[in-house]
């Protein structure tokens, strides 16, 4: 076996073959990500391949931040790359509806180093933005009250012209998910969308909303349609979907799913007892297929497109809502996790953090913690939101969201708006680089073709199949690209 090392990023072995060919194995780390290829061809040329592989590693690299060279007087310390995001919603929040409200919040939020922002899209059955989907399936174009606060506008646009003005990244909240109001359009015009438990209760008491069915071709179609959408007409950093992107585990027993499952199981009819092992991975395993569809959908458009998920806890998202997104993670379907911890005591948000999954998720993607900034019926205090963003950034976690607009300073918070602007520029006291999720950045970087060496060495990508080849030599007789691991 002989072994040659590179930029203490790679590793290249040749081996004997059983058959007397010559094997050349790499197993290449770049941007935190590692591949494995192979390769069958003459010794000779593996150290021409190596060259060009080195060569390769050296342009792609040189995007990276470099140290601040050393100078004299004193050093200025920059903060750690962080995610420093807020949810607009529309509920029980005026921002998107009052006349200058949306300038006001993208002016305060850059002001104050903010970086991101998650605007509600997708919300009781309406978009939140001019939709000839929506309108072919609900007959309207967007949320009726924002039609008629803004009429003949675009708040999605304004949001993404006025957020990328100020160097904000704006990635579209799908915010309620499968969830839609009994009264909606979208329910009365597809009530066999509808998912139901054994009783056939379709209105899910929790949130007294009914649930479209994750697991039908027509609802699969809707959501895949309205992304879609979003991706292709407006200049968006990512999309992002939440805990509601699934379906609470008492449902699934409505006549479409029973008939599915019942054509995978001989007949069978699904298990009484919904928390049945084998039931709920069917049906989670279902949602995960579709969530491979919606990532690469997007990729395919828009390959630097971020997917973002918000979900709870794994075992609380997968036992209660099928939601598996350490899958979702483990299968590079997800750029970025915002991990939902709205817990008031901090050793109960210490111990969402220490979960396993979370600490899965971070190897590969990049993990940020939503924070609740408070609600109508519970004000958070300024110093339980500090001590938890401390506690992020003591975990060394990737940056913080908080739920949600209006309460960060607004008229709903405890402390004075002035006082409460004045605690947020403390936290984050300057700008500061985003973190960069290994999907992405490999996504990003194979985006480009580069012809390296003698040989030339390609670097490509078409959506989220990405390979590594090395055209136009006879002598090369096959590289194939295997995927990536750990």
């Amino acid at each position: 076996m002989r072994e040659a090392r590179f930029d203490a990023r790679g590793v290249v072995r040749v081996a004997r073959h059983p058959d007397g060919i010559e094997v050349l194995t790499t197993n290449l780390t770049l941007k935190g990500k590692r591949f494995f290829m192979y390769n069958r061809g003459q010794s000779w040329l593996i150290y021409f391949y190596c060259l060009g592989l080195a060569i390769a590693l050296a342009v792609l690299i040189q995007d990276s931040p470099l140290p601040p060279s050393v100078t004299k007087g004193p050093v200025e310390v920059q903060p750690a790359p962080e995610i420093r995001g807020v949810w607009l919603t529309n509920v029980s929040s005026g921002v998107l509806f009052s006349p200058w409200g949306i300038n006001r919040a993208i002016e305060q939020l850059s002001q104050l180093n903010f970086n991101t922002v998650y605007p509600v899209v997708w919300n009781r059955g309406y978009t939140f933005y001019p939709s000839k989907v929506a309108k072919q399936v609900t007959g309207r174009y967007q949320e009726p009250l924002l039609s008629w606060a803004r009429p003949g506008g675009d708040t999605l646009r304004q949001i993404i012209k006025l957020g990328h003005d100020r160097k904000l990244r704006v990635i579209p909240w799908f915010e309620y998910g499968f969830m839609a109001p009994r009264d909606s359009q979208l329910v009365r015009r597809h009530p066999h969308w509808l998912t139901a438990s054994q009783d056939g209760m379709k209105i899910h008491n929790k949130f007294n909303l009914e649930w479209l069915n994750p697991l039908h071709p027509e609802v699969q179609k809707l959501m895949l349609d309205l992304i879609r959408e979003v991706v292709t007409k407006y200049d968006v950093d990512g999309i992002q979907i939440d805990d509601h992107f699934g379906m609470p585990s008492e449902y699934g027993y409505d006549d479409f799913t029973i008939k599915l499952y019942q054509q995978e199981h001989g007949g069978k009819r699904p298990p009484e007892d919904y928390h049945n092992p084998e039931w709920l991975y069917w049906r989670s395993s279902k949602i995960t297929d579709f969530m491979q569809k919606l990532f690469d959908t997007v990729k395919e458009m828009k390959p630097d497109c971020l997917v973002s998920l918000s979900p709870n806890s794994q075992e609380l998202a997968y036992r209660n809502y099928l939601q598996d997104w350490q899958t979702w993670v483990r299968r590079g379907l997800i750029d970025e996790l915002v991990l939902q911890v709205y817990r008031g005591k901090l050793p109960d948000f210490r111990a969402e953090l220490s979960q396993p999954a979370v600490k899965i998720a971070r190897r590969k993607i990049p993990v940020a913690v939503g924070i609740t900034s408070g609600t109508l019926k519970s004000p958070v205090t300024m110093a339980q939101i500090a001590s938890q963003v401390q506690e992020v950034r003591d975990r060394g976690l990737d940056g913080v969201s908080f739920f949600y607009w209006e309460s960060l300073w607004g008229y709903i918070a405890p402390e004075s708006p002035r006082s409460r602007r004045r605690a947020f520029q403390e936290l984050f006291s300057s700008k500061t680089t985003l973190p960069q999720s290994s999907n992405a950045g490999i996504k990003r970087y194979m985006g480009k073709t580069w012809f390296l060496g003698y040989w030339g060495l390609l670097i490509s990508s078409r959506g989220s199949a990405s390979r590594i080849a090395l055209p136009g030599s006879r002598l090369v007789t096959r590289v194939t690209w295997v995927g990536a691991v750990g």
